[in-house]
């Protein structure tokens, strides 16, 4: 036989004459014993012989019926304490009754009491307004307290600071009120309140059940009562604790636990069934009898938390509920009764349901409890599920049923029940949902409510927010107000950030209440100038984010007029601030902790080379010692306190910016094994209850260990068992768990894989890049906590910074490269990755778009009047104008391409959009025309008809954002519109010389040809010879703006793509559209600019209502001329000119 106490296991006897003694090593203490006997002995008849020896114990004993009390009377009119301590222990029949109570006339009371089957403690001191208070606040430990079992209570208070413990769980509170002392007046009463009416009670149910070695202030109260000592009233308390006759069972299945009894002769018609019940499954089968009526049955059940009693017949099924949250874990009282044509159930004390009877009822010859047989005999069928939970007094007809005959197998029928004990356990205490997640339970496991919580998972174990702001940046996140959660899955919980993700850094900023200019006069060093900055983080928010960053900065803006930061003689600061940890600073403006003095001594400026700081000069006029503190330990200022503002014409001005700080050490937290014999090891992982762990790896060995953490017999490990399979095991005493993923592909390919393994006392998981999240749920009554004692081992076979533990260990070096390789989705629109040795930064001059990912739009608002120029300098060998197509000529224009993107927002039309046009007057055009549809125009040779599409009739001139997306290669041209349409085609040459004129007024964004982004140039480079701009330019957030409009109205708007190859339906225009930029040496990009100078000079002849394609041939070839006389005479020089322009320039630019 082996017999499991706690940890410990002790070997029985193995016949029937041996005894067996064994003897503790160290005493426990244990509110009962439970001995489960596993097995039948095959070679014996069932026996067990159990003696357990303790130690000498002393106990004085009170039993209270519920009706009685003792009270303690104090020997003055009353008992003020400033420090208390009270003992004893208890067992209860009843979920409620006062303990304790005492109260005095000034507004103090203490009371004790079970409330629903939980201790709660009230205790106010001198506080008048929560005496008559209704919202009297109670601190509560445990649940289930009507067990019967002894359960210790210990109650010790000094001044405010009070600790309540029961059993072994302890809560540590402050008192409210405004003083220290708890005065009570005349008396204590024990096990009730004897004088309901009495002013300040607000719980008049007794006690009922029995209290041991009562102590208060280190008297015996019960000692003294049995003394009968004058100061003791005892009201109906009898010395010895009573043991009532109440036996429970316990319904073990929700499928198949039943429990089958007779129906007893009734002395009148009907029949009358009463018992109590307590479960926490919100449905199940109380009771099911056969109607001596077939086929009439009668069922009470549990359905959605309420009581509900339906009668079946062969055409009806009336029902009546009655209660809310039976399924609240505590004792119940339902009777059910038939009298005459009415059938009536009551639950506790509430009004009666009844249902009308057609006819006059009786039982059956059997009532089953808590679930019917599978068997389905008489008709019985669980209608959802069985009973779980525990039943106790049963009585049928007014006879009470005796369980032990049930067990006994001398009366009725059972299956899965387990007699004499309610085995109800409550699932919630403690609260294994962390961060104030809300825990429901059913019998057999508990159940999380996340909500609100900003966490998620079985135990709102992870948090829905990043990190930092770095984290959200690598999301593709852009500057803005964000929640992090600096310290992951730990206590601490989110807190908003602004994110400024404009720079390379990514900045964290944190504000504070006092950002503004702030001017001091009338400040002492007796009597000093004091602001608290209160910032939008708690201070262990901000203690976790700045030790998470790589650099925090705050900048400390001070100004002085006569007013000095340090005493002239002995240096005494005359002014200081508080850092996080409430500690004086007096160094100011980025020099060294522990030197008083300020940036301009550092930078050798200071106004008075005498002194360190530019304010101690003491002169009449405004001096600055205005820095920056970059010594993160110290940072955030919490405080800044100003002593010398007192003197005539004195006075001082600061602003304390808010805290900045960029990096995440956690995020390039890399480090690279280069040896089989390398391993980093940290302290024990403290993860009894719960532990998520995540990195990236990347190897080209098959197998290898990750992580490994070891105690005596408990473990968890992570590891790549084979080239496709990571496995994670642990094991919490109940023996061991693996969990793996298998990958389709080798992980062991040397790129970057994201692992992500969970384990919590609800159950655990294995996350492998996209691959399948393996899961498994924890058993239920089993071992929880994992206990450790050993190192954490990192990367060897047997959580803090492995880049800060790899500079010390050999084999081990700080970083692992290869970020880039093993990602596309890093940098964004064309932006190109760099690598270094901890992480990457993104190269976003050849994209449109700018930003530390290259995702922000580059967007610019134009009027009529303003423009741009941009010129490229760009010398290409292969400058033609040939007018006749070659074959070699075909092959070029096959292998050439070209790719255009940008996006726009207007309400004017027609307008220019975009021209691409050569030295050679070949040119692609994009305008919008004059009923706002947009166009495509290729145009390749003078003596020939330009190829023009027309993705759609419908007006883009709609104030939302267009982007339009143009490919081509070779011979094929694929146009993407989003809010477009399908693809048709047009004509009339007049258009784009129309859209040329009237210029564009509106917005474009991130523009994009081949590998040139001209608008992000403009914008970048306004001081370069290659750019121009005239007229009123202006930067612009439309097309962020239009994102987060799109973003907010999804569920309103439905966006449809058209995207697909154009081919002409004559083979040699084809061809003309192929070479359009084969044949291209100097490209001109213009977006939302004047068509070309040639478009401009034919500006009179738009006046008509057609234009003859002879004169725009004309005028074509005469610009063709002076450009190539141009060419002939100066450098290659290509423009690109933006919006339109009312004052031509001469005719060695390039207009588009």
């Amino acid at each position: 036989i082996i017999i499991d106490l706690a940890r410990h296991l002790f070997v029985g006897n193995v016949n029937a004459d041996s005894v067996i003694h064994h003897k503790l090593s160290h005493p426990i203490r244990s509110r009962f014993l439970r001995f489960v006997p596993l097995d039948w002995n095959p070679s014996g008849w069932v026996g067990l012989r159990v003696e357990v020896y303790g130690c000498a114990y002393k106990s004085d004993v009170a039993d209270f019926d519920g009706r009685s009390s003792l009270l303690y009377r104090f020997n003055q009119k009353s008992m003020s304490t400033v420090k208390d301590v009270i003992s004893l222990r208890f067992k209860s029949h009843q979920a409620e009754g006062v303990l304790l109570h005492g109260e005095g006339q000034r507004g103090d009371y203490i009371t004790l009491e079970l409330h629903r089957g939980r201790l709660a403690l009230y205790l106010n001191l001198d506080d008048t307004r929560l005496r008559f208070s209704s919202g009297r606040v109670a601190v509560t430990l445990g649940s289930l307290l009507d067990d019967q079992h002894w359960h210790s209570v210990l109650i010790e208070r000094f001044n405010k600071q009070v600790n309540l413990t029961m059993d072994t769980h302890t809560q540590h509170f402050r008192t409210k009120g405004e003083g220290d002392s708890l005065e009570v007046d005349y008396e204590l009463s024990f096990g009730g309140i004897p004088l309901p009416g009495k002013p300040g009670t607000f719980l008049r149910k007794n006690f009922h059940g029995c209290i041991e070695n009562l102590y208060y202030n280190g008297i015996n109260i019960i000692d003294l009562a049995k003394r009968r000592k004058p100061q003791i009233y005892s009201g109906n308390v009898t010395f010895s604790c009573s043991e009532p006759q109440l036996v429970s069972t316990t319904f073990l299945s929700s499928s198949s636990s039943f429990l089958s009894l007779p129906a007893t002769q009734s002395a009148s018609e009907g029949f009358a069934v009463r018992f109590q019940f307590r479960t926490w499954n919100p449905d199940g089968l109380l009771l099911s009898t056969q109607l001596a009526l077939e086929p009439q049955r009668l069922e009470l059940q549990i359905s959605n938390s309420r009581l509900r009693l339906t009668h079946h017949t062969s055409k009806t099924h009336p029902a009546v509920s009655t209660g809310h949250r039976v399924n609240d874990g505590l004792w119940h009282s339902v009777s059910l009764s038939s009298q005459g044509l009415q059938v009536t159930t009551t639950l506790d004390n509430e009004p009666s349901s009844t249902i009308e009877l057609g006819d006059h009822m009786e039982a059956g010859n059997s009532l089953y409890f808590g679930g019917c047989p599978s068997l389905n005999i008489l008709g019985c069928k669980n209608p959802t599920l069985a009973f779980q939970g525990c039943m106790r007094l049963i009585s049928i007809n007014s006879q009470p049923m005796d369980l032990n005959r049930v067990q006994q197998g001398r009366l009725g029928n059972y299956r899965e029940l387990q007699f004499d004990t309610c085995g109800i356990h409550d699932r919630c205490l403690p609260n294994f949902c962390e961060h104030g997640g809300q825990c429901s339970q059913s019998w057999n496991t508990f159940y999380c409510d996340c909500s609100g919580t900003g966490y998620t998972g079985a135990t709102c174990h992870n948090s829905i927010y990043e990190a930092s702001c770095e984290a959200y940046r690598l999301t593709g996140g852009s500057s803005g107000f964000f929640s992090v959660d600096p310290d992951g899955s730990g206590p601490l919980g989110p807190t908003q950030v602004y994110c400024n993700m404009t720079e390379y850094k990514v900045w964290t900023v944190v504000t504070h209440n006092s950002t503004d200019p702030v001017r001091v006069q009338g400040s002492t060093l007796q009597k000093p100038y004091v602001m608290k900055f209160n910032y939008s983080a708690s201070p262990e928010q901000l203690m976790a984010l700045v030790a998470g960053s790589e650099q925090c900065r705050q900048e400390v803006m001070y100004g002085c007029r006569k007013s000095r930061l340090f005493n002239t003689r002995d240096g005494t600061p005359l002014s200081w601030w508080v850092d996080q940890g409430g500690e004086r600073r007096t160094y100011w403006g980025g020099f060294l902790p522990g030197v008083q003095q300020c940036s301009c001594s550092l930078e050798e400026n200071c106004m008075d080379m005498n002194y360190f700081c530019n304010c101690d000069a003491d002169t009449d006029s405004w001096a600055n010692d205005t820095g920056v503190l970059s010594y993160k330990e110290h940072l955030p200022v919490s405080e800044i306190v100003i002593g010398d503002t007192n003197r005539t014409g004195s006075e001082a001005l600061y602003r304390i910016g808010p805290l900045r700080c960029y990096g995440d050490k956690s995020v390039w937290n890399a480090a690279s094994f280069y040896q089989e014999s390398s391993y980093l090891h940290f302290p024990t992982l403290q993860a009894e209850l719960s532990a998520d762990i995540s990195f990236y790896f990347k190897t080209s060995i098959p197998s290898g260990v990750f992580l490994e953490n070891l105690g005596l017999k408990h473990f968890i490990r992570l590891e790549l068992s084979s080239p496709s399979v990571v496995t994670f095991s642990f094991d919490v005493g109940n023996g061991p768990v693996v969990l793996a993923v298998k990958s389709h592909v080798p992980l062991n390919d040397r790129q970057w894989h994201y692992l992500r393994a969970e384990r919590s006392v609800k159950e655990a998981s294995l996350h492998v890049d996209q691959l399948p999240l393996r899961f498994l749920e924890a058993p239920s009554d089993r071992h929880l906590r994992l206990r450790l004692n050993s190192q954490l081992f990192v990367g060897r076979d047997s959580v803090n910074s492995p880049s800060e533990r790899a500079k010390m260990t050999p084999g081990v070096s700080v970083g692992c490269p290869g970020h880039c390789s093993s990602s596309s989705s890093l940098c964004h629109n064309r932006g190109r990755c760099i690598e270094k040795n901890s992480g990457y930064v993104c190269d976003c001059s050849q994209s449109a778009y700018g930003g530390p990912s290259c995702k922000e739009e580059v967007s610019v608002s134009f009027d009529r009047e303003s423009s741009v120029t941009y010129t490229f300098q760009e010398p290409f060998s292969v400058m033609q104008n040939r007018s006749s197509k070659t074959s070699s000529d075909y092959r070029e224009s096959s292998r050439a391409r070209e790719n255009i993107a940008f996006s726009f927002m207007t309400t004017q039309s027609p307008a220019m959009l975009l021209t691409v046009n050569t030295f050679s007057q070949q040119y692609i055009a994009v305008i919008l025309a004059r009923n706002g549809s947009l166009q495509i125009w290729y145009s390749i040779h003078v003596d020939r008809k330009p190829d023009v599409f027309s993705p759609s009739p419908s007006s883009l001139a709609d104030r939302r954002l267009h982007r339009i997306r143009i490919h081509r290669q070779g011979k094929d041209v694929y146009l993407q519109v989003k809010e477009g349409d399908v693809l048709t085609y047009g004509m009339l040459i007049f258009e784009v010389m129309r859209a040329g004129s009237k210029g564009f007024i509106g917005c474009l964004s991130s523009v994009q040809f081949n590998h040139m982004a001209p608008l992000k140039a403009v914008l970048l480079n306004r001081g370069s010879s290659l750019v121009t701009v005239r007229g009123h330019l202006v930067e612009s957030n439309c097309g962020t703006l239009a994102d987060l409009t799109i973003l907010h109205s999804q569920s309103g708007i439905t966006v449809s793509r058209g995207k697909g190859p154009l081919r002409k339906a004559s083979k040699n225009n084809s061809v003309v559209i192929g070479g359009v930029v084969s044949a291209v040496v100097f490209i001109t990009l213009c977006v939302v600019a004047v068509m070309a100078r040639f478009l401009y000079q034919h500006r009179e002849a738009q006046r008509d209502a057609s234009i003859k394609e002879k004169e725009h041939r004309h005028n074509l070839e005469t610009a063709y001329r002076r450009e190539t006389a141009y060419q002939a005479e100066s450098a290659y020089r290509t423009e690109l000119h933006l919006h339109h322009s009312s004052t031509l320039r001469d005719n060695r630019e390039y207009y588009i």
